[in-house]
C-alpha cells in the first residue's frame, strides 16, 4: 500500500483514532492517531508497508510514553483540599448512635455536626469518641477512638 492508497489508508486510520480519543478522552488513542499521520510520509514516498507500519508503531509508542505524561500533568487538575478535609484525622464525639444498617449517626467534629457512618460497620454508641478516617460525600467515615487508657 504505497502512494495515494497508502496515504488515504493512514489518514482514515488517523481520523478513526481521533474519533476514539474524542469519545474516551484518555490521552491514548491520540498518540496513535499522530503516529498514523507520521506514517503518511513513507506511504507518500512509496515506502513498503512494513516501513509504514514500523514508522507508525515507533512514533505512536514514543509519543505515548514521552509526550503523554507531560500533557497529562498539564491537563489534569490536582485535587485541592477543602476546609472539610481538615476534619480528617480529628477526634469527634458521637451525638447520635452510629448504625450503618439503620443509616443513622451524627458526630460533632472540628466544631461542626456531621452525618456519620462506621468504617467497620460496627454500631458506635452515643457519647463515644471517634477518629475521622475520611469523608464520603457529606458523611464522615469514622472508627471508635480509644485513648491510651483504653477507654473511650
Amino acid at each position: 500500500m504505497t502512494g495515494s492508497v497508502g496515504v488515504f489508508l493512514w489518514l482514515i486510520i488517523a481520523v478513526g483514532l481521533f474519533v476514539v480519543e474524542g469519545i474516551t478522552v484518555q490521552l491514548v488513542s491520540i498518540w496513535f492517531a499522530v503516529g498514523a499521520i507520521v506514517a503518511v510520509l513513507p506511504a507518500a514516498l512509496g515506502g513498503p508497508f512494513w516501513l509504514q507500519l514500523a514508522v507508525f508503531l515507533l512514533f505512536s509508542i514514543l509519543f505515548l510514553f514521552i509526550i503523554r505524561p507531560v500533557v497529562k500533568d498539564k491537563l489534569i487538575k490536582k485535587r485541592q483540599p477543602t476546609n472539610a478535609d481538615m476534619v480528617i484525622g480529628k477526634i469527634g464525639v458521637v451525638l447520635e448512635e452510629i448504625d450503618n444498617i439503620r443509616e443513622v449517626g451524627r458526630v460533632s467534629a472540628n466544631g461542626l455536626t456531621w452525618s456519620a457512618r462506621s468504617e467497620t460497620g460496627e454500631v458506635i454508641p452515643g457519647d463515644a469518641s471517634v477518629l475521622v478516617k475520611k469523608i464520603e460525600g457529606v458523611k464522615l467515615i469514622v472508627v471508635p477512638y480509644k485513648n491510651e487508657g483504653g477507654t473511650h
